[in-house]
């Protein structure tokens, strides 16, 4: 759970002017981001918070636990952009099969390659920020959804399944479809980028020309493929376990897999995007009024001169 969470339940039990702002602060951002992860689009994230905000502060005083404010804060907000998202032209409607998302022969060849080869390398902070929220809103919405909850938002598997309405096991197949599907999504964009190398570069073409030659993998790098979420999450039985790490240091196309993934949940962990400081004050300051208003607490004298 985020940190900003619990820190803002704490700020409300204390009804102060001061600290209702401040909380109210925190919730506009965890809700913006929130948003601007799924939907992808700054007006539709700026309405979702004003809604969620605005239609719920008379919830916000019954939420007694970060755990609670969690629970309803998602799934007020999951339920608008669901309501209110955009079908992006470029999201695919369908998800890939685990085949389609498991990397060929060519793409396990460069990953074998010295990583300070690698294109990512090469591109500025903010480059792999703005990638890597490309690459999240090219996969399919039910995929997101998950990925960003579990990952971006850090609630666990059992949060997840009761905000979504699915099973835990459901939750757990579709974290690791979309973790495999941005890796995915992120290499193809990586290898897209204009300013590589020109041996890089014919490499990627190339690479592209055989991506539906590639040969199958051994069964037993398939199923390892099929349960690295498992593996990484730490849900893996100790005796499994061992025998997935024992396979993982004897093959350095699994080793390097391994690592390209746990880059890709690395970088979605650390993906972070903050509400225009435009809008943010003017909508804090009317919410936190109205907040204070229905617990019939007094309101300060330079929160009533900004209204």
């Amino acid at each position: 759970m985020r940190p900003e969470l619990i820190q803002a339940t704490e700020l409300l039990h204390r009804n102060t002017p001061e600290a209702v702002e401040e909380a109210i602060g925190l919730l506009q951002n965890t809700v913006y981001s929130f948003s601007m992860k799924v939907c992808g689009h700054r007006q539709d994230a700026e309405d979702t918070m004003q809604e969620v905000l605005s239609g719920s502060l008379g919830d916000l005083a019954k939420l007694q636990h970060p755990q609670a404010l969690a629970l309803w804060l998602y799934t007020v907000t999951r339920n608008r952009c669901w309501r209110m998202r955009r079908k992006g032209a470029s999201a695919p409607a369908h998800m890939l099969s685990l085949d389609e998302l498991m990397p060929d022969e060519s793409e396990l060849g460069r990953l074998l390659q010295d990583a300070a080869e690698s294109p990512e390398d090469n591109l500025l902070h903010a480059e792999r920020h703005h990638l890597l929220h490309q690459a999240v809103l090219h996969i399919p919405v039910q995929l997101r959804m998950v990925l960003v909850l579990h990952d971006m938002e850090e609630l666990t598997t059992e949060q997840v399944a009761q905000i979504l309405d699915l099973q835990p096991g459901t939750v757990r197949v579709r974290l690791h479809r979309a973790r495999l599907s941005v890796r995915k999504e992120m290499n193809r964009m990586l290898e897209d980028a204009p300013d590589q190398p020109a041996d890089q570069e014919q490499s990627g073409t190339k690479s592209k020309r055989n991506r539906t030659k590639a040969g199958q993998r051994p069964a037993e790098c398939r199923e390892l493929f099929s349960n690295l979420s498992e593996y990484l999450d730490g849900r893996v039985e100790p005796r499994s376990c061992e025998e997935m790490r024992g396979h993982i240091e004897a093959c350095p196309a699994c080793v390097a897999f391994l690592r390209s993934l746990r880059v890709a949940i690395d970088r979605c962990r650390s993906l972070e995007i903050s509400c225009n400081s435009a809008v943010a004050p003017r909508l804090r300051s009317i919410l936190t009024q109205e907040y204070l208003r229905l617990l019939n607490l007094p309101t300060t004298e330079k929160m009533s001169a900004v209204l």
